[in-house]
């Protein structure tokens, strides 16, 4: 055996020579073996999160093996421990909660098998981050999150960008503001890019024709203005589109109409007009859709009529409220059998509600067409009244009325709101051969019906006498 041992001094000995490098200094202390750098430089990162009084080594030997800690995994390269994951901050009860004076120390960068790092709730105070060392993690690292750290009040780093090999960003509710930076467009492996929750602000970059990949867009809750990107339409694989709470202006794109397989649409509260594009219909896969607070009924021709609902038939939630959109409650509605929630308030339809088409579909769970100018009679049945409860809205619509006065709607019982008109001509006495024509009009009530029409019989039945 011996020999074998002298083989191998010798190989170490020639690859130093030629490399100029020696093999890394390891440690062992009755646990897995683990480079003495790579362990240093996960202490002193936790410590400047976590405070100077932490002192990993005595606390956590072998954070890899026998004494792991709360936020790290570890992975083996060449039979040795190396970081791969690290999260900082209170997550679970046993995590490591961040001091408000922590330091992003260097050695944080000097983790070269990182795949994912995240941050949450650790920047409460003022901070800006620097823009230097994340070239550094860029050959590994796949996944990126800051979530609800307030003090992040700079702009995004720039060369985040670099970061080639992201499959996941999430910039969570944070502080940051600015522009984003425009090499965010070189992340084309992206599987999921959250921004929402920030102070964001310019246009959206018009970049998307290389991820092809992305799964969920969510820019939501910034203050990005400009129309939708055009090559928003060539993400094919994108789930779930969230722009809303934004300024965002202009017509929706039909390019919308090539994601095929987008479940959720979301653009609430925003300034899109232009009217509802006839594109949305072909994106049969929606289950989310949600257009409302856009002024989109403001134009000539808003297109709702025009949009064949019917062909949408997996909508689950339908939000077209606040929008001033027009005309009649179209009949596509009523045949989407998956429908929980329906959302018409706050507009200007007019025409008649098809009460007893709403009420047969299965999975309808919340109705809402307050604030409108519909007219006639609700049809509902006082079982659906009592499904709904709270969930049902009519109220401010003064030419709608209901049959008998449900407590939460908010309308009065229909009274005088059918005629009956019949036209009497050339009726002849037999006394007289001159004609009296005889107009009678009565408002049937919704009590004494037959009454009141009996009393009108017997009227005629006089005059003809």
């Amino acid at each position: 055996m011996s020999w074998i041992l002298s083989v191998f001094v010798l190989f170490l000995v020639f690859r130093w020579c030629i490399t100029g490098e020696s093999s890394p200094e390891v440690t062992d202390d009755g646990g897995a073996p683990m480079v003495k750098a790579e362990r240093e430089a996960l202490y002193s990162t936790i410590q400047g999160f976590v405070g100077v009084s932490w002192n990993g080594s005595d606390l956590y030997p072998d954070p890899c093996g026998w004494t792991p800690i709360q936020g790290v995994s570890c992975d083996l390269y060449d039979d040795l421990w190396y970081v791969t994951e690290l999260t900082l901050g209170l997550v679970h009860e046993n995590s490591l909660p961040c001091t408000t004076s922590l330091k992003i120390k260097p050695e944080l960068f000097e983790l070269k098998h990182l795949k994912s790092l995240t941050f949450f709730n650790c920047f409460t105070s003022p901070t800006t981050i620097s823009k230097d060392d994340w070239r550094n993690l860029g050959s590994n690292l796949e996944s990126l999150e800051f979530r609800s750290n307030p003090g992040l009040i700079s702009e995004l780093p720039e060369t985040i960008g670099s970061l080639t090999k992201l499959k996941s960003l999430v910039v969570l509710e944070n502080g940051f503001n600015g522009k984003l930076p425009t090499n965010i467009c070189g992340l084309t492996r992206l599987k999921r890019l959250v921004l929402a929750g920030n102070l964001f602000t310019g246009t959206i970059p018009d970049c998307f024709n290389g991820f092809k990949d992305l799964l969920i867009l969510d820019l939501s809750r910034n203050s990005f203005s400009g129309i939708l990107p055009l090559s928003i339409g060539e993400m094919v694989s994108l789930l779930k589109l969230d722009v809303s709470n934004n300024h965002l202006e202009g017509k929706l794109p039909q390019e919308l109409g090539f994601l095929k397989n987008l479940t959720l649409l979301d653009l609430r509260n925003n300034k899109i007009s232009g009217g509802l594009s006839q594109n949305v219909d072909k994106i049969r896969s929606l289950t989310d859709l949600v257009l409302s607070d856009n002024p989109m009924g403001s134009s000539d021709h808003d297109g709702m009529m025009e949009i064949k609902w019917e062909n949408m038939g997996n909508l689950v939630n339908l939000d077209l409220s606040k929008m001033g959109l027009r005309g009649d409650i179209p009949y596509g509605l009523t045949k989407l059998k998956k429908l929980r929630f329906l959302g018409l308030n706050d507009n200007d339809l007019t025409g008649l509600v098809p009460s007893k088409e709403f009420e047969t579909l299965p999975s309808l769970g919340a109705l809402y067409i307050n604030g409108n100018n519909l007219t006639g009679e609700l049809g509902f049945s006082r079982k659906f009244y009592e499904k709904m409860g709270t969930r049902f809205k009519a109220s401010k619509n003064p030419n709608l009325c209901m049959l008998e006065s449900q407590q939460n709607v908010g309308l009065k019982p229909c009274k005088g709101n059918l005629v009956i008109e019949q036209r009497w001509s050339n009726v002849k006495k037999e006394e007289s051969s001159s004609s009296m024509g005889v107009m009678v009009t009565r408002h049937v009530l919704s009590n004494g019906f037959m009454w009141d029409l009996l009393l009108e019989l017997s009227f005629i039945v006089l005059l003809l006498q």
